[in-house]
């Protein structure tokens, strides 16, 4: 079942505001050259990463020096594995976890110490998820003592997002690199009351290759304005290939934003692709479906989805009573008890009724759909850019006039069901620029049109408050 709070979103006094989306199919990744060498054997790096393809290659770091083979790297394997390796002709040290990274609605925050000069072989490559360390390696080969062979730091290239064609796939926040300190989890985050690991702020220095990316910035210049900029005081920024300004995102460690679930969906074919914001229908020619990451239980929340084309579909909840319910609900929710959605020619899907009451034709591309859930009260509304109806077009999001009434008790799941058409969906965190950037009450989200009154975007800070 997917979380309603990822584990590393509880709020904390340190805000982290900004991550970056990168999406594997557009070749995105970051890039930088040093001018001269660093230190290679005394290094740290902290990084966050929200995953959102499971079950592929992505790398998340790498350098390169001219050969695929003799490079410092970490990559999520396609069996979700983390693996961390530096290797000349042959490994120099390399290694594997045991642990699996399967949960697209989690942040996880990465920590890699390296300190060659230790005496003890186990100490000189340390991997931390979370703030622990990682003990159970499916691989662990450790370096000679004073091993100094790591590109990490060298005068080479060094890649954010890839390794060797290898592309990252969700979002990164708070990449710090600290040249010649081999420095603990603690420097990067703490435990909260709750036994929750949070981040917080790094006070320290980054040493001569060191930067920090907080990816606040949307240009794409290697420069102070670029999404790639170093704001450690260093200036080492980054290069920026295929990103934009849409890929600075506020879906971060401490305030989770809902996303569409790869684990929660029906045929092969269909794909979820830019942070799994879009479903890509792709050449699949009947109905495919999608859900959110979470799902709440109560409170009042908005969201939006913009149409690609005039191809049929169904947006709203389907009871999760069960999986194999769930499943054919999902895909057409008339044919089933459990649905109840707005179809694209403006009907209603009512638990397994069939579809009545013929309202606006809701079949056009570029059309914004918002969709505001009332869980407080039971009610579904609709609007078509703006436009909100209870079936006869006379009816507001803020009124007790639902379009839709839900039965009371029971959990549901947001769903997307689609016969060709392509959804953006905008759970507050859009993949493309909106001309008036609308955000809730509690001023989050970024939206095309202001969520009605009482009603919020679906993240994590919202949730812990009304959800």
């Amino acid at each position: 079942m997917p979380t309603l709070v990822a584990s590393s979103s509880i709020a904390t006094q340190y805000e982290i505001s900004n991550s970056l989306r990168f999406n594997d199919g557009d070749s995105a990744k970051l890039s930088r050259t040093p001018s001269s060498a660093g230190n290679r054997q005394t290094w740290t790096i902290s990084v966050w990463v929200k995953r959102s393809t499971l079950t592929t290659g992505q790398g998340i770091f790498s350098t390169y020096s001219g050969n695929a083979n003799i490079n410092t790297q970490s990559a999520f394997q396609s069996n979700d594995k983390l693996n961390f390796y530096d290797a000349t002709s042959a490994y120099q040290w390399r290694f594997v976890t045991n642990q699996l990274f399967r949960d697209p609605s989690a942040w996880y925050n990465l920590c890699y110490v390296s300190d060659t000069t230790q005496s003890t072989a186990g100490d000189r490559i340390k991997l931390y998820i979370n703030g622990s360390r990682v003990t159970s390696f499916e691989v662990a080969l450790n370096p000679d003592q004073n091993n100094n062979t790591a590109d990490w730091n060298a005068d080479v290239l060094h890649n954010i997002g890839e390794h060797n064609g290898e592309f990252f796939d969700g979002y990164m926040a708070e990449f710090h690199n600290i040249d010649g300190q081999a420095l603990t989890p603690s420097d990067f985050g703490e435990t909260d009351d709750n036994g929750v690991w949070i981040p917080k702020a790094y006070t320290g220095s980054y040493g001569t290759n060191g930067f920090y990316l907080e990816f606040k910035k949307t240009g794409t210049g290697t420069d102070a304005n670029g999404i790639g900029a170093d704001t450690s005081g260093n200036d080492n920024h980054f290069a920026v290939t295929n990103l934009a300004a849409t890929d600075v995102t506020t879906d971060t460690p401490t305030n989770n934003f809902a996303t569409l679930n790869p684990l929660d969906g029906g045929q092969a074919a269909v794909t979820l692709e830019e942070g799994n914001t879009l479903l890509n229908m792709g050449s699949w020619s009947s109905w495919g479906y999608t859900a959110s990451t979470f799902y709440p239980t109560s409170g009042k929340w908005y969201l939006e989805t913009k149409l690609s084309n005039t191809s049929a579909w169904f947006i709203g909840v389907v009871e999760d009573d069960n999986t194999a319910f769930y499943n054919l609900a999902a895909a057409y929710p008339t044919s089933s008890n459990g649905g109840y959605a707005l179809y694209s020619d403006g009907r209603k899907a009512v638990a397994g009724s069939g579809l009545a009451t013929y309202t606006v034709d809701c079949r056009t591309a570029g059309a914004i759909i918002g969709m505001a859930i009332d869980l407080d009260n039971n009610r579904l509304y609709f609007s078509k850019n703006n436009g909100w109806s209870d079936g006869d077009g006379s009816a507001d999001a803020s009124t007790p006039n639902a379009y839709l009434t839900l039965p009371a008790n029971k959990t549901f799941r947001l769903i997307w069901s689609s016969d060709g058409v392509d959804f953006s969906v905008n759970f507050g965190n859009p993949p493309y620029a909106n001309s008036s950037s609308a955000s809730d009450a509690n001023s989050y989200g970024d939206f095309e049109y202001a969520p009605p009154s009482g009603y919020y975007s679906l993240c994590t800070k919202n949730l812990a408050e009304f959800g």
